[in-house]
């Protein structure tokens, strides 16, 4: 990946750019960390790095970004700039292209982001982020109460890099994120879930937690039930145990998801029944959340004769022709039998066995 990204820097410089490596790639390059996205900075602007790359895409002309895909690899271009008032609290009203590395450094968010590669492949370090690494700790380029104030998703992004990461925040850092928390509140909830997300998804996640309450922040988040999260490896069964669902944007299967596991929750997804309705992903969540463990989850599923309605051997064409019936809602009744007979191994999963199974099932519905 990094033989890749010098390639990108030195095209820029060989027409006549700056251009470093840094941010993200380069922290976890220095931690011994893979990552798939690279940030490069470059006193090019972007009508300069469209000459350059023709097949760049420039996502916000406003704000100089460019990206363009590389031996399939996503790099983000973006041109040496100070911004200036933050009247939203989020983004800059101006933007102010200009020609030096240390200008644009110090408009970023965490010193241990700061971090450049050159075109040599050498670091090169201006805001002592490599100390800070060393240190484990997040701190601000700006004065964190000033940082904050210009762009409130950087209270969550702190917390999150102190999650993934498992770094501390700064003293000044933590009494900055108190004074400021109540910029949360104009985030879009989009924008907080996009952050929350990793934060919840972190094998971390416990610390995320506590840094979150710590901080008092959970109350404009909206997450009233944070005391509740425990340990999961699934993001969807964090969401789950905060019921958020009508407060945070959630695509439909996450709803669906949501819903699922909560009647799994109830219903013990140990049982065949439960792993046969709500399939293996929606009880091995369930299962997490009340300290079962995927291998007694999975134990059970693998022993269940069926899954899903379609592997069983007769369908409901079959269930009319042999009972020389018309389709009406008695078939749901001896579909909902049929299948707790084959779960329970009443019977086997065998068309004359099964149809037999339903002519009695019918004929006691029918009495």
């Amino acid at each position: 990946m990094l033989d890749v990204a010098l390639k990108m820097i030195n095209t820029i410089s060989d027409n006549g750019y700056e251009a470093y490596i840094v941010g993200g790639f380069v922290r976890d390059y220095l931690m011994g960390k893979k990552s798939n996205d690279v940030d490069i900075t470059t006193n090019a602007k972007p009508k300069e790095l469209l000459d350059i790359f023709p097949t760049a895409v420039i996502d916000n002309a406003d704000y100089g970004s460019v990206t363009v895909y590389f031996k399939d690899i996503r790099f983000e271009i973006t041109t040496y700039r100070v911004e200036e008032n933050y009247s939203d609290n989020r983004h800059p009203d101006t933007i102010i292209y200009v020609d030096n590395l240390d200008e644009d450094l110090k408009r970023r968010d965490f010193t241990i982001n700061t971090i450049c590669i050159d075109k040599f492949g050498q670091v090169c370090d201006k805001l002592q982020g490599k100390e800070d690494i060393g240190k484990r700790l997040i701190k601000t380029v700006d004065d964190p109460f000033v940082s904050f104030a210009h762009d409130a998703l950087r209270i969550l992004r702190a917390i999150r890099f102190a999650t993934t990461l498992d770094f501390e925040l700064d003293f000044l850092v933590r009494e900055a994120i108190k004074e400021n928390r109540y910029l949360l509140e104009e985030l879009s909830f989009n924008r907080k879930k996009e952050e929350l997300n990793k934060i919840f998804g972190s094998t971390n996640l416990i610390k995320g937690v506590t840094l979150i309450k710590d901080l008092e922040l959970d109350s404009i988040l909206k997450l009233d039930k944070i005391d509740k999260v425990k340990k999961c490896s699934q993001v969807i069964g964090v969401w789950t145990i905060l019921e958020v669902d009508n407060i945070y944007p959630f695509t439909r299967n996450e709803l669906k998801l949501m819903k699922d596991i909560r009647r799994a929750l109830k219903e013990n997804p140990l049982k065949v029944e439960t792993l046969y309705k709500y399939d293996l992903y929606v009880c091995s969540v369930a299962a997490e959340l009340l300290g079962i463990s995927k291998k007694d989850i999975a134990n059970v599923y693998s022993k269940m004769s069926i899954h899903k309605r379609g592997d069983i051997v007769i369908d409901t064409h079959d269930i009319i022709d042999y009972l020389k019936i018309e389709e009406g809602p008695i078939i749901s009744e001896l579909w909902d039998k049929l299948e707790r007979a084959i779960l329970n191994n009443e019977v086997t999963n065998d068309k004359k066995q099964l149809l037999s199974l339903v002519e009695k099932i019918y004929t006691k519905l029918s009495n």
